[in-house]
């Protein structure tokens, strides 16, 4: 998991509830007006698209958060391969919380699965090499929890959360603060200052960037940003074990094995979370 039980927990309590004041606003007008209070449903999660599943859990703990009374049985755990045809699970609740739920949960479930079955797709290219692929921030705004968790769930492996957790230092980074050697020295002086270890990534353009990085010394992990193939293999025996290697920027379905081939530890993939098309799902009342 991409964080601590409680974190995520304490996530999906405010997600949940913002989303559905969102949605529903002062009432789902339609169901009160065409279901009584008190009835029950049975629905099921009816798979429509191949894909790796994703959000299950998710889906518990909405359905859980708008009737507490809920039955929720699952057929098909996150982050299982699942056909056109299958269920992933059963609900049992109020008529008017499954209605209340429903697009949430659809919703969800659509962009993780989604998500799930790009990044597998990815992970099966090169699953014979020594290399992780990894997502980024490019994720959507509020919803990166979900996002990176699918990920996971597909079988490629999270970077940083967010900018507090691994120093990073790109392009625009070194243009404003001088130059590479000045901006790595600097982030070391304040990792001191702050009492912080966090891992330290160098992104470099060209091979002149890199041997200065190489002088420079005092990081983990170098990014070779937009490295054609046979400059990228170069820059990979240039840095031998010296610094972990990362290559970034381009890499898509057809290429990333190429990539992989090259030596580099991990390859850095956009395209896992900002380019993923949701899955067809759908939830239908049992009869």
């Amino acid at each position: 998991m991409i964080a601590e039980e409680s974190t995520i927990k304490a996530y999906l309590d405010e997600f949940v509830e913002r989303a559905l004041k969102e949605d529903v606003g002062d009432g789902d007008h339609t169901s009160q007006a065409c279901i009584p209070a008190d009835a029950r449903s049975r629905a099921k999660l009816l798979v429509k698209d191949p894909a790796v599943i994703a959000g299950v859990e998710v889906a518990r703990r909405i359905f859980k958060r708008v009737d507490p009374d809920v039955e929720f049985n699952v057929m098909i755990e996150d982050g299982q391969a699942v056909s056109l045809g299958d269920i992933a699970f059963e609900v049992e609740c109020n008529t008017r919380a499954l209605l209340k739920a429903e697009r949430l949960v659809l919703n969800t479930m659509q962009r993780m699965t989604g998500i799930a079955t790009l990044s597998n797709r990815f992970k099966f290219e090169v699953e014979d090499l020594p290399v992780k692929i990894l997502d980024t921030r490019k994720t959507t705004p509020l919803i990166r929890l979900l996002e990176k968790w699918a990920v996971r769930l597909g079988g490629c492996t999270n970077y940083r959360f967010g900018l507090y957790d691994w120093v990073m230092i790109k392009d625009n980074h070194i243009d404003a603060c001088g130059g590479i050697t000045q901006a790595i020295e600097r982030v070391n002086e304040y990792q001191k200052e702050n009492g912080l270890n966090l891992g330290i990534t160098v992104e470099v353009r060209n091979l002149v960037e890199l041997h200065e990085v190489l002088t420079a010394g005092k990081i983990t992990r170098i990014m070779l940003d937009n490295f054609e193939l046979p400059l990228l293999g170069e820059a990979v025996a240039t840095i031998g074990r010296r610094f972990e290697t990362e290559a970034s920027g381009g890499v898509n379905i057809h290429n990333v094995r190429a990539v992989a081939q090259t030596g580099v530890d991990y390859i850095s993939v956009g395209a896992l979370t900002h380019s993923a098309h949701s899955l067809d799902l759908s939830l239908k009342i049992i009869k």
